[in-house]
């Protein structure tokens, strides 16, 4: 039972750590050997304790002004045919959307939101003037290649 306390407490001081990082907006770990390494918080997702018994996992929320944070939650796209569905960007980087292959996961990559579905379409979400739109690529296709449509994209969860 102690050590799920001492677990716990290392956890929520991680989380609070990260939350309220310097501007350095990094986590250091220190090894046995005193030795340091040093990680940005915009490359960290989730931090996991491993123990005999069991793992233990903590994402850690997005710093303030992150650029992650304005494409979090839910998002309607059109499909490029004149219907629209749901995509949902979660802060542990996956990826929901209510049509076709439903799950995926997403980063941020020169200020736009990069979604691979597990059927092998890729999606992004970028600001294109004052509005957002759904940019769709094919399976073998990649984010520079010309997409299969664009569609108007509008945060439902604006922050």
């Amino acid at each position: 039972m102690g050590n799920i306390v001492k677990v716990a407490l290392t956890l929520m001081m991680l989380t609070l750590l990260a939350c309220a990082a310097d501007d350095h907006n990094s986590v250091v770990i220190t090894f046995k050997d005193g030795h340091q390494q040093s990680f940005p918080l915009s490359e960290v997702s989730r931090i996991q304790f491993k123990t005999p018994a069991k793992t233990t996992s903590v994402a850690l929320p997005i710093p303030s002004g992150g650029s992650e944070g304005h494409f979090l939650g839910r998002w309607r796209c059109g499909d490029g045919q004149g219907n629209n569905f749901i995509i949902t960007l979660n802060r542990d980087g996956h990826a929901t959307k209510s049509i076709g292959s439903a799950r995926g996961t997403w980063t941020v990559e020169n200020g736009e939101a990069h979604v691979s579905w597990d059927d092998g379409w890729h999606d992004a979400i970028r600001k294109v003037g004052n509005s957002y739109q759904k940019v769709a690529y094919g399976p073998g296709k990649t984010f520079s290649d010309e997409p299969n449509n664009t569609a108007d994209a509008k945060s439902l969860d604006p922050i």
